[in-house]
């Protein structure tokens, strides 16, 4: 029996882009989908797995989350572990979230468990330009083994957060300020990057910054600017800057997108909504509404679906499964969850979907995936088992630490 060769057989099938098979089967040799169909022929060296009726379908994606930054199990703030805000300035964009990862960090195998296989995690938003992003797969032993090459994405916010953080310091104080600073900050990364070219074409030497570097691809709109933006207002001063100096970007959490849907959805914006359950903590998350994610897919917004921390992403599914109860359809919803967020991050021809050449990373389900009902059997990543439940003879804890959106 090849260890390299692996049917799934007799399963319902939810490709994502190419609708839902039936009584499906699917090969995977040596890591990747090599064929997926109805009736397709099974080599008689591969392992097989009947899964019997269940759902099976690509492995979930988070876009948005702290896991492994925001270290778990969670500690008193006095003595925190947290490494996912570099909170000493506003601007921070040489930092970068792969160099806290942390392979071994709890959240990572109860998130897999849920049927996660690729999350992207970022620099929390404490700071205007937090630094960069990394996707990366639930497995491995190290940041290296994990991380996805060349997916760098750079965290930026306003709003709350990173007035409230620098006010004390007298360093910012108002949304004003906060623009401002941003402003100044990209404006520099310009006139760094107009030196550097004109140095080089006069041959002449040029002393670089570290922190003006991390900005090049930003400013040169090669690199996605990630915006934490909650009220509306805020969400429409992130377009409005990002407009103004060419950046690429998405808005995250988007908490009022519902209020500006129809501006959103025609500058063709992500949304990468969520968390969906926050209390009222602070002010500018006052009017999240549970219909959001829907009133904005409705009016033509590409949304992504986010739990926003750690290990709470392995509640996302039933959360998703809330929204479609508040109007949003089903089936995008688990597109929120898959193929959009694989676009976003632009891993979409890796993973995403059931599809032939891409990754065999999947999630088998004994009931509707979004359904809190519903566990997840299996979790599959480059075609090895990661998670089976028929197997798993531990207790999981169910532990929480609290972090701020």
């Amino acid at each position: 029996m090849s260890k390299n060769k692996l049917a799934i057989l007799n399963g319902r099938l939810m490709t994502i882009t190419n609708g839902i098979i039936e009584k499906g089967s699917l090969l995977i040799e040596d890591g990747k989908i090599a064929a997926i169909g109805a009736d397709i022929p099974i080599p008689a060296d591969a392992e097989v797995i009947d899964v019997q009726g269940q759902v099976v379908m690509p492995g979930l994606i988070d876009a948005h989350t702290h896991i492994s930054n925001f270290s778990e199990p969670g500690m008193n703030k006095s003595v925190s572990p947290h490494d996912g805000n570099e909170a000493t300035k506003p601007i921070t964009p040489g930092v970068r979230a792969e160099d806290a990862i942390n392979p071994f960090e709890p959240a990572i195998k109860k998130v897999r468990n849920a049927g996660f296989t690729t999350v992207c995690t970022l620099p929390g938003s404490a700071n205007l330009i937090g630094g960069t992003g990394i996707v990366f797969k639930l497995r491995g032993r190290s940041a290296e083994e994990m991380i996805i090459p060349g997916t760098e994405q750079m965290k930026m916010a306003l709003g709350e957060n990173p007035k409230t953080c620098f006010q004390e310091r007298h360093l910012i104080k108002t949304r004003m300020g906060n623009a401002a600073v941003l402003r100044e900050a990209l404006f520099d990364a310009k006139v760094y990057a107009e030196k550097k070219e004109e140095a080089a074409r006069k041959g002449e030497y040029f002393a670089g910054d570290f922190n003006m570097e991390a900005l090049l691809p930003v400013i040169k709109g090669e690199m996605r600017c990630r915006i934490h933006s909650h009220r509306s207002d805020d969400i429409l001063t992130a377009i409005k800057i990002a407009e103004e100096f060419g950046l690429k970007y998405s808005i995250e959490h988007c908490t009022e997108g519902y209020k500006v849907k129809e501006i959103l959805a025609e500058k063709g914006v992500t949304a990468v909504v969520g968390p969906m359950r926050m209390a009222p903590y602070k002010q500018e998350v006052w009017d999240l509404r549970l219909e959001n994610a829907g009133e904005l897919a409705a009016a033509g917004v590409n949304i992504c679906l986010t739990a926003d921390t750690g290990s709470h992403t392995c509640y996302l599914p039933y959360e998703a499964g809330i929204l479609v109860a508040y109007g949003l359809d089903e089936k995008l919803a688990l597109e929120a969850l898959t193929i959009n967020p694989a676009r976003l991050l632009a891993v979409d021809h890796r993973v995403g979907s059931l599809e032939v050449g891409k990754d065999a990373d999947i999630a088998i389900f004994d009931g509707h995936p979004l359904s809190n009902m519903t566990r997840c059997r299996m979790t599959i990543i480059d075609g090895k088992i990661y998670h089976d439940r028929a197997q798993d003879s531990y207790l999981e804890l169910d532990y929480f630490s609290f972090v701020e959106s």
